[in-house]
């Protein structure tokens, strides 16, 4: 059992602060790789997750991408820290939080090969960022929009 498991048998649903870190991964080509999640459901975003104790939000970042998509990923580049009211979850369960989103971009993939992950994902893809799906998380489309601005 995770950390945040662990303090929701304490809290019950009350809304928390958490820290968590998403990942613009890339290929050669310069796509943005991209996850199909389980929940919301169908909507595409980074992947990323939330930070366990003791773990750093850059250890948090390679951990979170290789169980969601079975690459190993080295140096990371802070893009952004995302924090505010627009990063309000209610999850379906009826857990209510605010993440701290910690942003990173990387080009170095050191091994693995992408594989959807059941749990989390219904599909991983490759996309070009002038053709992003429609239907993605909003603080991930702003945070390959940050990472555009900066490369630019």
């Amino acid at each position: 059992m995770g950390y945040v498991e662990e303090l929701r048998k304490i809290v019950g649903h009350r809304p928390l602060i958490l820290v968590g870190s998403v990942v613009i991964v890339m290929n050669e080509e310069n796509e943005v790789l991209l996850q199909q999640r389980v929940f919301p459901y169908g909507v595409w975003g980074l992947p990323g997750g939330l930070m366990e104790l003791a773990e750093s939000t850059e250890d948090c970042a390679r951990r979170e991408v290789y169980e969601e998509t079975g690459l190993n990923i080295g140096k990371l580049q802070l893009i952004n820290v995302s924090s505010g009211p627009q990063n309000f979850v209610k999850a379906q369960n009826g857990d209510e939080f605010y993440v701290v989103t910690i942003v990173y971009a990387t080009k170095h993939i050191l091994g693995g090969q992408v594989k959807d992950h059941d749990e989390e994902s219904l599909k991983l893809q490759y996309y070009p960022f002038d053709q992003l799906p429609e239907n993605m998380i909003g603080s991930h489309r702003k945070a390959i929009e940050d990472y555009l601005a900066q490369i630019s």
